[in-house]
C-alpha cells in the first residue's frame, strides 16, 4: 500500500503540484504571518530597552506622588553624585542627563522621524572617556558649542567630523559643531533612532537645571553585590529620591515593555490566528476535492483486495508526503512573505523600528503543524468517507451526494451560531465594556455564516442571472456551474470573504475615528494655526513669545500644564491666555463664559465639575506646583472633549508658580486668516526649524490620517495574504473543477460550444464565485464595523458611522479582479482538452 501510494502520488504529477500548491499557500500563510508580527513586535520592543549591563544600582527622582508638593520631585544633585562615588562599595558612578534633542539631515528633515530623537551627556571618567560610548572617531563634547552624533545617524544624515549642524531641544535652534561620532548598544539608536551627546554643563543646561542630574548610575566594585550596593546609597538617599537594582530595572523594563507591547501583540496573534484558520480551511477544502474525485479508482483498489483501513491508510500516507513537502517549502516561502512585508511597509513611508528578521520556534512549529497535521487530518474524513463507499456503487458512479437531511443539519447550526452571534453583537453595543462580548460574537457570526455560506450562494448567485444572460449559453452555463455544488462553490468563495470583511471592517473603523477627531477639533478650536515640536515635547517659553510679536498675529495663547493638588486630588492646570482664548476656541459653556477667566477664577469642563461637585462660585482650595497654597474660583463651565478639559487658568496667575516653564502647544489667529505667505512667515519667525510644526486644522487632521493609515497600512499587509491565498484558492478550485468536469466540457465542445465559449464559461463562473465572496465580505465588514463603532461612540463623542463608498467599491473591484485573475490559467486549460479524449476521460 506504501508503494501504491507513492506511486499515485508520482503517477498524477498535475493533481499533486495542485495539491502541494494548495497546502504549501496555507502553511505560506501561517508562517508569513507569524515572521512579519515576531520581527515588527521585535523591533518595538528593541527601540524601547535600555542596557543595564554596565549598571548596578541607579537613582533617580522619585516622582510618586507627595501631599504636600504636587510638582515633580527635584533633580539630583552634584553633592549627592560626590557622595555615592565615595561608598565603599562603589567603583564608578556617573551622572546622567536625558532628554529630546532634533537631528536634521542636509535636506532640514528629521533623523528618526521626531519622536525617537533623543539627547544625553558625555560624562567622561578620569581617563576622559565615557565607557557607556566607544569613540568610533573624533572626541567627546567638552563646551557649549559642540556635540558628538550616533555612528547611525551621521551615516544616514552624511555628517562628519567638523560639519556644523542644527539641532533642537525645546524649539529654538542650537548651532553645533560635530567633535565625535560613537557607537552605542541603546535600544532606540538601534530602531532607527538618534542620539546626540553634549557636555555635561550644556546637557544640564537644556534637560535639568545647573549642577542637576536626571539619574546617577553607579557600578560595583568586584565581590560587592548589587544589594549590598544598594543598601548602601540607601542610607544616604535624601527625601523623593529612590534607588533600584540593575538586576530589577532590567526586570521592570522587560514587564513595562511586556505591558506596553500587548495590544500590538494581541492584534498581531488575531491575524496569526486568522492566517491559522484560513490556512487549515484552504487545505481540508483541496482535499475534500481531491478525495472525491478519486472515488472511482479507491473504490478500484477495494475491488481488487484492498481493505477500507488500508485504503484509509494509503490517502493517509499520500496526505503525509504532501504535507511534509508543502510544509518546508511553505515555510521558506513564509520567511519571504515576512521580509517582503517588511520591505513593502518600510517603502510605503511608514516609520517602522530597524531590526533583524524574526524567525522563531513558534513560526516553525506552526509550520510544521500546519503543512503535515492538518494536511493529514483534513484528509482523514474524505478518505474514510471514500473508504466506506461500496466498490461497485462507486465505481457506476452511484453514490449519492450529500442528503437533503445533510443539509438541512448544516444550515440549522449555521443558522443557530449566525442568530446568537448577531445576538451577542447587538448586546455588546448597549453595555459599556462589551468587546469580549461583541469578539465572542463576531467570531460565532463569522462561523455562522461560514456554515450558511452553501444555502446564500443560490440567491445571491441568481442575483446575477440578468447580467449573466447577456453573455449567451456560456453566461447561463457558468451560473449553473456555481449553484450545482453549493458547497465548493462556499469552501472556494470563503477564503475572499474573510479577508473583505476584516479589510473593510477596519476601514470603516478607522475612517470613523479619524472623522471623528477632525471633527472634534474644528468644532473646539477657532486658532488659525497650532504651534507644537514634531516630538510632541513641550514647547520654550521663547517660542509663544516670539510668535506673540509677529505682525501676521492677531491674537495668540500658549497652552501649559502645571501639576497642582485641589480638594485633595492631583489634577493638572490647563494654563492659558485669559484674554484671548476665547477667540481661539469654540467651546459650549453650560454655565458662566471666558469673560470671567482671570485672577484667581478659572473655569472647568463639565464631566470634571460633575464629578467633583463644582458650579459657578465654587471654591477650590489648591496647592501650586511650587507648594504655595491659594483659593480658586469656577468662574464657568464648558463643554470638555479629548482634545481640551481640565482646569483652565490664567497663566499671569499660573506662571509664577511653575517652576520649568514650558508650552505643549501656542494657538495663534492670524490678521489675514489662513494662506501659505503667513505659515511661512511663521516659519521663517522661528528659523525653519523642522522640530517645529507650524500647523493648520487640515495639517492636523492629515497627521491624524498618516498614523491611522500607518496602522491599516501594517494590517492591510498581513491581510493582503489573505487576498492571495484566496486567488491561488480560487486557481486551484477551478482547475480541479475542470479536471473533474473534463467529460462534460468535451460534450459542450462536442455539441457546438467553441474554445472562446468555453473560456468564457470558466472566467463567469470564476468571476460570480469571487464577487460572491466579497458581496459577503463587504457586508460583514460594515456590520461589524458600525457594531465596533457603537462601542467607540460613548468615549468619542463625535464619533459616526462613516461608510467609505469609494474603497468599498475598489474591494468589490478587487473581488472581481480575482475571479478574473484566477480564471486565466484553468479557462485555458478548459478551452485546450481534445472533445474526444475528453469523453472519453474517466
Amino acid at each position: 500500500m506504501f508503494r501504491t501510494a507513492l506511486r499515485n502520488v508520482l503517477a498524477h504529477k498535475a493533481r499533486l503540484l495542485m495539491t502541494v500548491l494548495a497546502v504549501l499557500l496555507g502553511v505560506a500563510f501561517v508562517a508569513g504571518t507569524l515572521v512579519f508580527t515576531s520581527t515588527i513586535s521585535d523591533a518595538y520592543q528593541k527601540s524601547s530597552e535600555k542596557g543595564f549591563t554596565n549598571v548596578d544600582v541607579a537613582i533617580s527622582p522619585d516622582d510618586s506622588d507627595d501631599k504636600d508638593n504636587p510638582g515633580d520631585a527635584p533633580k539630583l544633585s552634584q553633592s549627592l553624585l560626590d557622595q555615592v562615588t565615595k561608598l565603599p562599595g562603589a567603583e564608578s558612578a556617573t551622572g546622567t542627563v536625558t532628554g529630546f534633542a532634533a537631528i536634521p539631515d542636509k535636506d532640514g528633515k528629521l533623523v528618526g522621524d521626531g519622536f525617537t530623537s533623543s539627547g544625553g551627556n558625555y560624562f567622561p571618567s578620569k581617563d576622559g572617556k565615557d565607557a557607556r560610548y566607544t569613540m568610533k572617531e573624533g572626541r567627546g563634547p567638552t563646551n557649549v558649542r559642540e556635540v558628538a552624533l550616533d555612528s547611525r545617524t551621521a551615516d544616514r544624515a552624511d555628517y562628519e567630523i567638523g560639519d556644523s549642524i542644527d539641532v533642537s531641544v525645546d524649539g529654538p535652534v542650537l548651532k553645533q559643531k560635530v567633535v565625535g561620532i560613537f557607537t552605542t548598544d541603546d535600544g532606540n539608536v538601534a530602531a532607527g533612532g538618534s542620539l546626540a551627546l553634549f557636555d555635561t554643563r550644556t546637557a544640564q543646561k537644556l534637560y535639568a537645571e545647573p549642577g542637576k542630574f536626571t539619574g546617577i548610575e553607579l557600578k560595583a566594585k568586584p565581590g560587592t553585590t548589587q544589594e549590598a550596593l544598594k543598601a548602601q546609597v540607601q542610607k544616604i538617599l535624601p527625601d523623593r529620591t529612590e534607588a533600584d537594582t540593575g538586576e530589577k530595572l532590567a526586570d521592570d523594563q522587560a514587564e513595562e515593555i511586556k505591558n506596553g507591547m500587548s495590544g500590538m501583540r494581541t492584534g498581531m496573534l488575531a491575524f496569526a490566528g486568522i492566517a491559522l484558520f484560513v490556512g487549515i480551511f484552504i487545505i481540508a477544502n483541496t482535499f475534500t476535492m481531491l478525495v472525491a474525485q478519486r472515488t472511482k479508482e479507491l473504490a478500484l483498489m477495494r475491488a481488487v483486495g484492498a481493505s477500507r483501513r488500508q485504503v484509509t491508510r494509503a490517502v493517509l500516507i499520500e496526505a503525509t508526503l504532501v504535507g511534509a513537502i508543502a510544509a518546508v517549502t511553505g515555510l521558506l516561502a513564509g520567511i519571504g512573505i515576512g521580509a517582503g512585508l517588511r520591505s513593502l511597509l518600510n517603502s510605503s513611508g511608514a516609520t517602522v523600528p530597524d531590526g533583524p528578521l524574526v524567525i522563531t520556534p513558534t513560526a516553525v512549529g506552526a509550520s510544521l503543524f500546519v503543512g503535515i497535521v492538518v494536511t493529514v487530518l483534513a484528509a482523514w474524513l474524505p478518505g474514510r468517507r471514500a473508504a466506506k463507499i461500496p466498490p461497485v456503487a462507486a465505481m457506476g458512479s452511484v453514490h449519492a451526494p450529500p442528503s437533503t437531511r445533510g443539509m438541512v443539519v448544516r444550515n440549522s447550526i449555521g443558522a443557530l451560531f449566525a442568530g446568537v452571534g448577531i445576538a451577542l453583537v447587538l448586546a455588546a453595543t448597549t453595555v459599556d465594556n462589551g468587546k469580549l462580548m461583541m469578539g465572542l460574537g463576531a467570531g460565532l457570526l463569522m462561523i455562522g455564516v461560514f456554515v450558511l455560506t452553501p444555502l446564500l450562494s443560490r440567491p445571491l448567485i441568481a442575483a446575477a442571472a440578468p447580467v449573466l444572460r447577456i453573455f449567451g449559453m456560456p453566461g447561463k452555463l457558468a451560473r449553473q456551474n456555481a449553484v450545482r455544488n453549493p458547497r465548493r462553490t462556499a469552501a472556494t468563495a470563503s477564503a475572499l470573504m474573510i479577508g473583505l470583511t476584516l479589510i473593510t471592517g477596519l476601514t470603516v473603523i478607522a475612517g470613523g475615528i479619524q472623522n471623528a477627531i477632525d471633527k472634534m477639533a474644528r468644532d473646539s478650536l477657532k486658532a488659525d494655526y497650532i504651534v507644537s515640536m514634531a516630538s510632541m515635547t513641550p514647547l520654550a517659553p521663547e517660542v509663544g513669545e516670539k510668535l506673540e510679536k509677529q505682525p501676521e498675529v492677531e491674537k495668540s495663547s500658549p497652552l501649559r500644564l502645571s501639576p497642582s493638588r485641589i480638594d485633595g486630588e492631583k489634577t493638572d492646570l490647563a494654563g492659558v491666555n485669559g484674554k484671548a482664548i476665547g477667540d481661539l476656541t469654540k467651546l459650549e459653556f453650560t454655565e458662566g463664559s471666558f469673560a470671567g477667566l482671570g485672577g484667581n477664577r478659572v473655569v472647568v469642563d463639565k464631566d470634571l465639575a460633575e464629578d467633583r461637585g463644582w458650579k459657578v462660585g465654587s471654591s477650590l482650595p489648591t496647592t501650586f506646583e511650587d507648594g504655595k497654597k491659594s483659593r480658586l474660583v469656577v468662574s464657568g463651565v464648558y463643554e470638555g472633549n479629548v482634545i481640551i478639559s481640565g482646569v483652565m487658568i490664567d497663566n499671569a496667575t499660573l506662571t509664577p508658580h511653575v517652576k520649568d516653564i514650558a508650552d505643549f502647544q501656542v494657538l495663534l489667529k492670524t490678521k489675514d486668516g489662513l494662506s501659505d505667505d503667513t505659515k511661512k512667515s511663521l516659519e521663517k519667525a522661528l528659523g525653519d526649524n523642522p522640530a517645529i510644526k507650524v500647523q493648520t486644522m487640515d495639517d492636523v487632521s492629515n497627521d491624524i490620517a498618516k498614523l491611522i493609515n500607518l496602522m491599516l497600512n501594517m494590517l492591510y499587509g498581513l491581510l493582503a495574504m489573505a487576498v492571495i491565498v484566496a486567488v491561488l484558492g480560487v486557481v486551484n478550485t477551478l482547475a480541479m473543477s475542470v479536471f473533474e468536469r473534463s467529460q462534460e466540457i468535451g460534450m459542450l465542445r462536442a455539441i457546438g460550444l467553441d474554445r472562446k465559449g468555453i473560456k468564457r464559461m470558466v472566467r463567469l463562473e470564476s468571476l460570480v464565485i469571487s464577487l460572491f465572496g466579497g458581496v459577503l465580505g463587504i457586508g460583514l465588514g460594515v456590520f461589524f464595523g458600525w457594531a465596533a463603532g457603537e462601542l467607540i461612540g460613548p468615549s468619542l463623542g463625535t464619533y459616526e458611522l462613516v461608510l467609505p463608498w469609494g474603497r468599498m467599491g475598489l474591494f468589490l473591484v478587487l473581488a472581481a479582479l480575482v475571479g478574473v485573475l484566477a480564471a486565466l490559467w484553468p479557462a485555458r486549460r478548459a478551452a485546450k482538452l481534445n472533445m474526444l479524449a475528453a469523453i472519453k476521460a474517466e
